[in-house]
């Protein structure tokens, strides 16, 4: 939470006051050493390239749709040279060859992808969890809960993955929400970046901490080709960034004492790591060609903020943001990237003065006003530059792909959502709620497929809330200071409605303008804090402003939203999002 200081920067500055060579250790209160990154060599691993797995077949020269068998395994993973092995949870075809990140899912717009997710892991979480916080418990009291999420997927939401719609090792048990075990990934949306990973009631941010995430590329050549991006596996890149900590037996840590014991024995208000992770290798090295580049950057962070920026002034040519493109690149020196937010990125090496380029990190944690970055939380990975002049027949057009806009005229209705966080007697958070209440209060955001809606998003806490809304696609209108905002709190906390509570009286403050590359549709939108934020929602297709979906979005257990810090989305800052005819 803001201003709280993360018990790691305190266990990496004893650490490195130990002597040794190698990986050296600091001690915790529970005899847990944690590897001493001071230690480590950065830029000694390769950037791995993530296995591809195609979602569709070609049958006489045609796309057909394909099922695709997928598990979650436990195995072991090598993310530095000078980590000993470490034991995860991934996604793949076989324990073999399941990684961390997960395969990246291929897909073609308009053929839908099967996909029978399958759950082969023990009984026993390798992680800590905390079962006095809205949890996913099996009767039998063994089995790792899971369920996935199509994070900037629009489908049916038995295909969503609803927090409820977990299932253990072979479906041994299953929630009480829970559907199907195939997931019907229909692709008539927009092309675009996307993720999937667990969304297991209380346990989303333990299982992708353990390795249950990937990405999901869909595309249409027909949009797409005609403007000559840059494409093909060595120039089109997915990077999936994330952060961990690593005990000396190379094993995952996560603190097993929360910051309210007495209250909830393990939830801590955020995670932090201690080293940074691209693809499942820790700071590692790409050698490029002076050439332009395709980078989906996905955080897929617990909790983390990264502000991207190249120590050499490499600039980002922005080109989509989430799943959707922008209608023109936008040109940045830095860029703030929340949790599950994707920053899809052109980045032209032919400009560097120099022959090399790390990727670095200036945003400060918990976002906004936490601790600042240090020398190994600072870097991400390096771009190891031929000297050479390559060949580069890819563009960055002036013009991408415009969707409709905006129109607020054609909102039906305004809604109010209300972000709070509440303390302890020692000050310490002890849950989040959206409203004032918790998950499996009745649903109070009841939509209708083919809408659009104003949301004004009201920001109580000290944190930064990246929102995320499944299903839906909005654009953010303005983002407004709220001014006497201890007594428009004291209010809220009172009434819990910002009509009676005069929102309007204290939204009068310091308008901060929404970020070029953030004005287009996007499924994730940062909320500051003491901040209401306009977004405009649209229930439906954005290539076609009067298009519904292709599918009854009021059938199965329903869809959600959240913030998407996941210690946060776990106690239990999320809410029901029904649709109705």
């Amino acid at each position: 939470m803001g201003g709280v200081k993360t018990r790691l920067l305190s266990l990496v500055a004893l650490a490195g006051l130990l002597i040794g060579a190698g990986i050296a250790s600091a001690e915790l209160d529970d005899d847990v050493k944690l590897v001493n990154v001071s230690r480590l060599e950065m830029f000694v691993d390769e950037l791995p390239e993530i296995p591809r797995l195609y979602g569709y077949d070609v049958v006489g020269g045609a796309r057909v749709s394909k099922t695709l068998k997928i598990g979650m395994f436990k195995k072991e993973w090598k993310f530095h040279k000078q980590i000993p092995r470490t034991t995860v949870y991934a996604f793949g075809t076989s324990p073999r060859a399941a990684t961390v990140p997960g395969p990246t899912i291929e897909a073609h717009r308009g053929v839908p992808t099967k996909v029978k997710w399958s759950n082969h892991l023990p009984p026993k979480h390798i992680l800590p969890w905390d079962p006095t916080i809205p949890t996913a418990v099996p009767e039998r009291k063994s089995g790792i809960p899971t369920v996935v999420h199509l994070h900037g997927g629009i489908h049916g939401s038995e295909s969503d993955g609803n927090a409820h719609s977990w299932f253990t090792r072979r479906f041994m048990e299953r929630g009480p929400a829970w559907s199907t075990s195939t997931y019907n990934y229909l692709n008539n949306q927009q092309p675009g970046t996307m993720w999937y990973h667990d969304h297991a009631m209380g346990l989303t941010r333990v299982n992708i901490l353990a390795g249950l995430l990937g990405a999901y590329v869909l595309r249409d050549p027909v949009v797409e080709g005609p403007l000559k991006l840059p494409h093909g596996q060595t120039y089109d890149r997915t990077l999936v960034v994330f952060d961990r900590s690593f005990s000396l037996d190379g094993s995952i840590y996560m603190d097993r004492v929360g910051n309210n014991p007495n209250i909830h024995p393990q939830w801590q208000p955020e995670y932090f790591g201690n080293a940074i992770i691209v693809n499942g290798k820790a700071w590692p090295y790409l050698s490029v060609r002076r050439r332009k580049y395709r980078f989906r950057i996905i955080n897929s962070s617990n909790a983390r903020f990264f502000r991207f920026f190249f120590d050499n002034g490499l600039k980002f040519i922005h080109v989509a943001s989430d799943s959707a493109y922008h209608d023109k690149p936008v040109v940045l020196k830095e860029m703030l990237v929340a949790p599950s937010e994707i920053a899809d990125v052109v980045v032209d090496f032919s400009t560097s003065k120099t022959d090399s380029a790390v990727l670095q990190n200036g945003a400060p944690y918990p976002y906004p006003g936490g601790d600042p970055v240090d020398e190994f939380n600072g870097k991400v990975m390096k771009f190891v530059i031929d000297e050479k002049p390559a060949m580069d027949t890819s563009l960055v057009p002036a013009t991408l792909i415009k969707y409709p806009p905006a129109d607020v005229k054609s909102a039906v209705r305004t809604r109010y959502i209300a972000m709070y966080e509440y303390t302890s007697s020692i000050d310490e958070p002890t849950h989040l709620y959206i409203n004032g209440k918790s998950y499996d209060a009745p649903a109070t955001e009841i939509v209708k497929a083919g809408t659009t809606e104003v949301w004004q998003v009201i920001n109580l806490t000290e944190d930064n809330h990246p929102l995320h809304i499944h299903v839906g696609l909005f654009k953010t209108l303005s983002q407004t200071e709220l001014i006497n905002l201890e007594e428009f709190k004291a209010c809220m906390t009172k009434k819990n409605d910002a009509v009676k509570c005069q929102l309007e009286k204290h939204a009068r403050g310091n308008v901060t303008a929404v970020p070029e590359h953030e004005r287009g549709w996007k499924n994730v939108f940062k909320m500051q804090p003491g901040f209401v934020t306009k977004i405009l929602v649209r229930f439906g297709y954005i290539h076609n402003e009067n298009e519904t979906y292709s599918f009854d979005a009021t059938k199965g257990p329903g869809y959600v939203y959240h913030c998407h810090i996941l210690d946060h989305e776990d106690n239990v800052m999320m809410r029901p999002l029904v649709f109705t005819s």
